[in-house]
């Protein structure tokens, strides 16, 4: 017969040790926000954007330079006298660039929301109400999306006269048809979902259903096109003012392009310049669109 240890008897019995508290779940925008991040291309885009958008707000104060003013000989090449060069009058482009962006920008971002608010509205009515409301607004989306988007821009441009507001509102008409068809078949998926009938069933009217309860659940892959529209809305703006359908009074980068296009063969940096920056502020905003669309996407999300 084994004798106890007097030793071992005396000690108290271990304690239990409770398991670690369960860490608490990330806030759904801050999770975002790490995994749009962890995206190093997305990162590296939201950082070129935000150095564009600081070179254009703060850059002309801080170079002193008037972009209209001639200031070297015409069509110098970099480094001789100015640091981008000259265009065909001697005015500076760097300058130009500088300024030129700031309305750049604006166009682009003001039309994008106008093409956005336009489809929003468009697709939002046409999937919630279905039948002939869908049938009728859809037809209506179809004759936009058939004509060329650049042609239409240029005729209205033409008829209205050239200036930012008809350039605006151009881009803004020809550009909203595919927004139009993504609000609606996000409208016809969550319209059928459970939460919504009961909202429905609660006696919810039509605007709470449609912009309160069903708009929130569709807003991610929109988000993602937003992105998409913005640099559809800068090239647009480039195009029109190199085809000389700009604002005369107002210096963007396409309006640069096109007034020393006859001269890219003698002097490249008059339109290398500018186009340069208007392919890097597009490149960062279709980085900036992939990482949205990586982080709003749930398999991202079981990942992280």
């Amino acid at each position: 017969m084994m004798k106890s240890d007097p030793m071992t008897d005396t000690l108290p019995p271990q304690a239990e040790v409770a398991p670690p508290p369960a860490a608490k779940p990330d806030h759904p925008m801050r999770e975002t926000m790490k995994i749009f991040l962890r995206n190093k291309s997305a990162a590296g885009g939201l950082i070129l954007l935000l150095a564009i958008l600081f070179a254009t707000v703060f850059g002309p104060s801080m170079y002193g330079v008037d972009p209209l003013e001639m200031v070297w000989v015409p069509l110098s090449p970099p480094g001789d006298g100015t640091p981008l060069g000259t265009d065909y009058i001697g005015r500076d482009i760097l300058a130009g660039v500088l300024v030129g962006g700031r309305v750049t920008l604006i166009v682009g971002a003001v039309s994008a929301i106008m093409t956005i608010v336009i489809g929003i509205l468009v697709g939002a009515f046409a999937g919630f109400f279905g039948g002939r409301t869908d049938v009728a607004l859809m037809k209506f989306t179809e004759f936009f999306q058939v004509l060329p988007s650049l042609l239409l821009a240029m005729v209205l441009v033409t008829i209205f006269a050239p200036s930012l507001f008809t350039i605006i509102l151009a881009i803004g008409i020809v550009g909203w048809a595919q927004v139009a068809r993504l609000t609606r078949a996000e409208f016809m998926r969550i319209g059928n979902l459970e939460y919504v009938k009961a909202a429905r069933a609660a006696g919810a009217g039509n605007a709470y259903l449609m912009f309160r309860v069903i708009l929130p659940g569709s807003l991610p892959p929109i988000i993602v096109a937003s992105a998409l529209v913005t640099g559809s809305s800068i090239l647009f703006e480039a195009g029109l003012s190199f085809l000389g359908l700009g604002d005369p009074n107002q210096l963007t980068w396409g309006l640069i392009i096109g007034q020393n296009q006859n001269y890219l063969l003698d002097a490249w940096w008059t339109v290398t310049c500018p186009g340069v920056a208007i392919f890097l502020t597009v490149l960062a905003i279709s980085l900036i669109g992939d990482g949205i669309n990586d982080a709003l996407n749930p398999r991202a999300r079981k990942r992280a």
